[in-house]
């Protein structure tokens, strides 16, 4: 009688490499079950990181103004359709304009266009600024001067002191608008307070004229308490919250630093290659040296 020879059968050589096999799977097996291949090494330290957000930031920012459009003074009353839309008119509200023209009429002051246009305030007090009207028109709205407008108007407000004016105080100054007076006091918050009065000048898109006239109500009574921050000790982010401090100078500062290993004194900063001098009083404003 013949036995069959068994289908799985193996050599004494196939057996080995099969055990082999299992014993290295098995050891892989329990090499990634029992060692932690984690690491707690920080690729970037928590200074080079905020230095990096703050150098994206800047970028971003820039980005975002080169985007922006550039608006050119402009008579308002030849505006055009592609004109209108880009300054964010609807097309009912240039149809007005069109419709107003056609009657050979011209717009010669802001209230009017908005008048004619029915455009909302928002709109109105972004593109007016803008409004560029023939000199004849400037001096025809210009009001006429009698024996009254010399006397001083006196203006109601809750405070003179610029460092505690509210947007309702600002907004009683011809020329300034709710946004504009929301700016300057964000503005005041960054700064920690007027220190000088032309800071005032500093606020983004205030007119000289405007200022100025904001300036003739309200003062600096009390100088604002800053807290100052120690450049020998403070981190790269620190430093540059400064509000007159950039990226670069931010860098040189350090630079330097890195250098004399302490600042002896505030003074020292001066010694730095490219130092903005005519900031020097508004930089240490908020930097002491330790």
């Amino acid at each position: 009688m013949k036995f069959k020879k068994p289908h799985f059968w193996y050599s004494k050589n196939q057996r080995n490499g099969v055990l082999f096999l299992l014993l290295v799977i098995v050891v892989l097996q329990l090499t990634y079950s029992f060692v932690d291949f984690s690491t707690n090494e920080k690729v970037f330290n928590d200074e080079e990181i905020g230095v990096l957000e703050s150098k994206i930031d800047s970028l971003k920012k820039i980005e975002i103004e080169s985007r922006k459009p550039i608006i050119y003074p402009f008579n308002p009353n030849y505006i055009t359709d592609d004109k209108g839309l880009q300054l964010g008119m609807s097309i009912e509200e240039i149809d007005r304009l069109f419709d107003f023209r056609k009657k050979n009429a011209f717009i010669n002051s802001v209230k009017e266009f908005q008048n004619i246009t029915k455009v909302s305030d928002i709109l109105l007090n972004k593109i007016s600024p803008y409004f560029k009207f023939p000199d004849w028109v400037v001096k025809q709205n210009q009001p006429k001067i009698t024996a009254l407008s010399h006397k001083k108007i006196q203006i109601k407000t809750s405070t003179i002191n610029i460092n505690l004016a509210t947007v309702s105080d600002l907004e009683s100054i011809n020329g300034v608008p709710k946004y504009l007076a929301e700016r300057i006091i964000k503005y005041r918050e960054k700064l920690q307070g007027f220190t000088f009065e032309d800071q005032l000048f500093e606020v983004w898109k205030l007119d000289k004229e405007t200022a100025v006239s904001i300036l003739t109500v309200f003062k600096i009574v009390d100088k604002p308490i800053i807290k100052k921050i120690n450049v020998n000790t403070a981190t790269f982010k620190e430093v540059l919250s400064n509000p007159y401090i950039d990226y670069d100078l931010c860098k040189k500062i350090f630079d330097f630093k890195d250098k004399v290993a302490e600042l002896q004194s505030i003074e020292e900063l001066k010694n730095i290659d490219g130092f903005p001098l005519d900031k020097y009083g508004r930089i240490t404003l908020y930097l002491e040296a330790k």
